[in-house]
């Protein structure tokens, strides 16, 4: 039976500007004022949570393995290698990386081939018909306080798809990268930049990374 659309038909526009005048009644002559927003909140961890630099590395480890996501800290020698076991231990056999990630952190790739995310590589195929086991990324912050990974689409980042499609996602932090709280990471970005903020590990079948791996570099 076909819903009757009587009424909605009567209701022209002039009905339409009465039930808005009454609105704008309702709410009164205060509607459109300033709202004063709370801005007392912390910006800094406080003292007794990471009273130097190690302890701020310290503790975004710390909370990145509470989201149960592997972590590890390596010194920058050792960062091709972390990548690498990262990659063998989930049988990766092809993988995509931004354009501009730095060549050294692939150096000891044996048996996984790396395909550039360039018109002539991922994007000629796409991810599903080049059948990509995951990916390997650079960060652009990252947040000690929640165990958060910020990504802007800067250098050895890429496009946005590439963090949010392969289900497997290896980010590089570097030690400096990391700040302790939320507003100190907002100070660094960049709004106008797209910025995917990544905590923990998606569930299967959601958006974002279905597993995460992360590796923490001392350079």
């Amino acid at each position: 039976m076909r819903p009757d659309r009587t009424a909605d038909a009567a209701l022209g526009p002039d009905a339409r500007e009465e039930v808005l005048r009454r609105v704008r009644a309702a709410l009164g002559p205060a509607r459109g004022t300033p709202v004063e927003v709370p801005r007392g909140y912390r910006r800094r961890l406080a003292p007794d949570q990471a009273p130097g630099r190690a302890d701020v590395v310290a503790l975004f480890i710390e909370r990145v393995a509470g989201h149960r996501v592997p972590v590890r800290h390596v010194v920058a020698d050792e960062l091709p290698t972390a990548i690498a076991a990262a990659l063998w231990g989930r049988e990766a056999k092809r993988i995509a990386v931004p354009a501009d990630l730095p060549f050294g952190w692939l150096a000891e790739l044996d048996g996984v081939r790396a395909v550039p995310d360039t018109a002539a590589g991922v994007g000629a195929a796409g991810f599903d018909a080049l059948a990509v086991d995951g990916v390997v990324t650079g960060c652009a912050a990252a947040v000690a306080q929640t165990g958060t990974l910020v990504l802007d689409g800067g250098r050895g980042q890429g496009r946005r798809a590439l963090a949010l499609v392969p289900g497997h996602h290896v980010c590089v932090v570097h030690a400096d990268q990391i700040v302790g709280t939320l507003a100190e990471a907002v100070a660094r970005l960049d709004p106008a930049r797209p910025l995917t903020w990544i905590t923990g590990p998606t569930a299967p079948g959601g958006p974002g990374a279905r597993a995460l791996e992360v590796l923490v570099v001392d350079d």
